[in-house]
């Protein structure tokens, strides 16, 4: 079989369906749906109608999109040279052309659905739009490529509190809890592919400290969201709180111990932790108290 031959990844292949579920998959579903679904419960956490939430989400929905299909059109001759599964435009199952075109129109249908949320709320979301696309562009292969995933995570919270009437702006702690899961999320993201992305040229933060300092790095920023989250808010961390700091730390801790002999175990970790940190952050809300 071999590996493909990366002139060739860009050839489509197939009936219209199955370029259309290729052209599906080549977005990065995963991401996409789970920071689309995250938008709005932020929007039910917040506080906002019916209508102000379908607008965040569907601003977020093609913001991702657009970032995903990016970021897979950029990477396809790399991930066929180093012979990864499952890339639709690496294997020829869609041409880099769709995928371009999908990552183009999905953008500019994000300017408007963004500015539809309020002029405050739309500008800090193609923000982070624009820092997605940066990192895919080359920010990534640099010392800080952790810098985009810090400031979409951060906007979310943010975006989600400016779009509720009157704009009060979001709480400093969810905004902070926000930017370390996005940390969080940058290392976990690279660290089972470290090796293959320094194969391919791609020397980010996680690549300098190398998968062992990554695996070494990633439970700080978990377990501190975990605390702002947990203490930044007025009064008492409360049941829920308390749950989270129950959970965090050990999980952290058994991810460094068990990550020396299985590399999973950190990202398996810090999943657990960070879906902890999530859920209380849904429960605080993101406007001010």
């Amino acid at each position: 079989m071999g590996t493909p031959d990366p002139t060739r990844v860009y050839a489509a292949t197939g009936w219209p369906p199955r370029r259309t579920t290729a052209l599906a998959r080549s977005c990065h579903p995963g991401p996409v749906v789970a920071v689309s679904v995250l938008a709005g419960a932020l929007g039910v956490g917040v506080g906002l109608d019916g209508l102000r939430r379908a607008l965040l989400v569907a601003a977020v929905l093609s913001g991702q999109l657009s970032v995903g299909w990016c970021n897979d059109a950029l990477d396809a001759g790399r991930d066929a040279a180093s012979g990864r599964r499952g890339k639709p435009v690496a294997d020829g199952s869609v041409s880099r052309r769709a995928v371009w075109s999908a990552a183009f129109t999905a953008a500019l249908l994000c300017v408007p659905l963004s500015l539809a949320c309020g002029p405050l709320a739309g500008t800090v979301h193609l923000a982070a739009v624009a820092a997605a696309w940066a990192y895919n562009l080359g920010l990534k292969a640099t010392v800080l490529s952790w810098l985009p995933y810090v400031i979409g995570f951060a906007a979310l919270p943010a975006v989600a509190a400016l779009t509720l009437p009157g704009r009060p702006g979001p709480a400093w702690w969810a905004v902070t809890a926000g930017a370390l899961l996005g940390l969080a999320a940058h290392l976990g993201d690279v660290l089972p592919d470290i090796d293959d992305d320094l194969r391919g040229g791609v020397c980010g933060l996680p690549h300098r400290l190398g998968a062992t300092g990554t695996r070494l790095l990633l439970p700080v920023p978990l377990v501190a969201a975990s605390a702002v989250l947990a203490f930044g808010p007025a009064g008492s961390p409360g049941r829920w709180g308390a749950v989270t700091l129950a959970v965090a730390a050990p999980a952290a801790l058994a991810g460094l111990v068990l990550g020396r002999y299985w590399r999973e175990a950190a990202l398996a970790a810090a999943v657990v932790v960070a879906a902890a940190d999530v859920a209380l952050l849904l429960v605080r809300g993101a406007a001010p108290l």
